[in-house]
């Protein structure tokens, strides 16, 4: 136990802390840290638990007499413990007692991933294995072969389609060489007039690397194929400290959410925070939280979807970074506020060749009150969005899981994480800000 002196003894009590604490056994001391952002003249406020002989700053009443029986600390003693009756979001909240680095077991988590890799992709078995057809050439002169592949280079016929398998394949008396995919050229690929090689033929060939040593040996019958064991899914592993964060970030979509329904507006948030413990050099952070509401409504614009007025206002962002050293927009712009209205300041040259240098949601993270569509949720992937949580699921027009999983897509170059929020978990519901199931968020 520890007792808060100083300037840790002036801290308001609020449900909706900014500042978290712990304790320090090494020092004997109480080291506080704030949660979130916290903006000029805003007062800081901790959670001092649930037996509070006070009235409480959010405005309601005292949640528990001064005890009975004076405990000797007057009643500071039961900060931080359960009640046998507390509702979930009491509950939900034990589990951030302790350190802030404590890490929180995968189970504990407020939220679900969702698997962005099937496990059944090892294709062990010959029926498995799935092919297709490319074009192939028969060459009995090895002298031949390094001309062979720099015509390959030269012609463009190195399609990444193929890059799991090895170009050639060498036979008893000559080699075959792998030369494109029969999807792309439904006619052979005429070949250099210097060499005099019979026409080219089709052959069966696996569609994808070999992830498992049983896969390589029945894949090499049909083509030589690339060993490629896929690494096991290693989630990250995530810290009180981490949590907290998360539940500020949702808890404000669902705020926010909420005003924005008393606005006219669909009750769809985005909220991209600063990341959480991250270095000051990171060139891809921000600095302050970004925050765009859905205004398809008021705009009568069909594109204005919350994540992409999210991924719009962070491109401004990025464009002003080089005008100010922390411009801070906290809400996406209309389409009448041109960049050199983000900071106050005008953006310069510099500033418009600095846009677009890096992708603009590198690592970074999206939470939003709704799954994103498939448009939205194609937009967080070729933003390079680190990972996105969602409160409420939409089935029917969801791109992260929904009807479709974006990043879960064959041939996409990017994949983000995605994460389900639980309704209910830390007192964060998705009542009042539901949507019809046939609107796409």
């Amino acid at each position: 136990m520890a007792l808060a002196l100083g300037l840790g003894s002036l801290f308001n009590h609020s449900e909706s802390p900014n500042v978290s604490y712990h304790l320090s056994t090494e020092t004997e001391s109480i080291r506080y840290v704030t949660s979130r952002p916290i903006r000029q003249d805003e007062e800081l406020y901790i959670f001092y638990g649930h037996k509070l002989w006070f009235h409480d700053a959010d405005g309601g009443a005292a949640v528990n007499h001064v005890p009975d029986t004076d405990d000797g600390w007057g009643g500071l003693s039961g900060v931080g413990e359960n009640e046998e009756h507390a509702d979930d979001s009491t509950k939900e909240w034990s589990l951030l007692e302790g350190k802030t680095d404590d890490i929180i077991h995968i189970d504990d988590l407020p939220f679900t991933r969702i698997k962005l890799t099937p496990d059944d992709e090892e294709e062990d078995e010959l029926e498995a294995i799935r092919t297709v057809d490319a074009w192939a050439v028969d060459i009995t002169d090895s002298r031949q072969i390094a001309s062979m592949l720099k015509w390959l280079r030269q012609a463009g016929l190195e399609d990444p389609s193929l890059s799991h398998l090895k170009r050639i394949r060498k036979n008893t008396e000559s080699s075959s060489m792998l030369l494109a995919p029969v999807s792309l050229y439904p006619e052979a690929p005429p070949l250099p007039a210097t060499t005099d090689l019979p026409a080219p033929y089709v052959v069966t060939v696996p569609k994808n690397a070999a992830l498992t040593q049983t896969s390589l040996k029945l894949k090499t019958t049909m083509w030589p194929t690339v060993y490629a064991p896929r690494k096991k899914w290693e989630p990250e592993p995530w810290s009180k400290g981490k949590v907290r964060w998360a539940w500020e970030a949702m808890k404000t979509v669902v705020v926010e959410a909420k005003l924005a329904k008393q606005r006219g507006e669909l009750p769809v948030v985005a909220y991209v925070p600063p990341a959480y413990d991250t270095g000051e050099k990171d060139l891809a952070q921000i600095h302050q939280p970004v925050i765009a509401h859905d205004t398809r409504q008021s705009k009568s614009h069909p594109l204005r979807h919350a994540a992409m007025n999210v991924v719009r206002a962070i491109a401004d962002y990025r464009a002003a970074s080089s005008a100010q050293d922390d411009p801070s927009p906290t809400e996406a712009l209309d389409d009448s506020t041109p960049n050199s209205q983000v900071s106050g300041t005008s953006t310069t040259d510099s500033a418009a060749t600095r846009n677009g240098s890096h992708y603009l949601l590198t690592s970074l993270t999206l939470f939003i009150s709704h799954e994103p569509c498939i448009m939205c949720s194609m937009a967080l992937l070729h933003s390079r969005v680190k990972e996105v949580f969602y409160l409420i699921p939409m089935d029917k027009t969801g791109g992260c899981g929904g009807v479709a999983c974006v990043p879960r897509l064959e041939g996409v170059n990017h994949r983000y994480t995605i994460g389900r929020w639980i309704d209910g978990q830390g007192g964060i519901s998705h009542d009042g800000i539901e949507l019809d199931e046939a609107v796409d968020a």
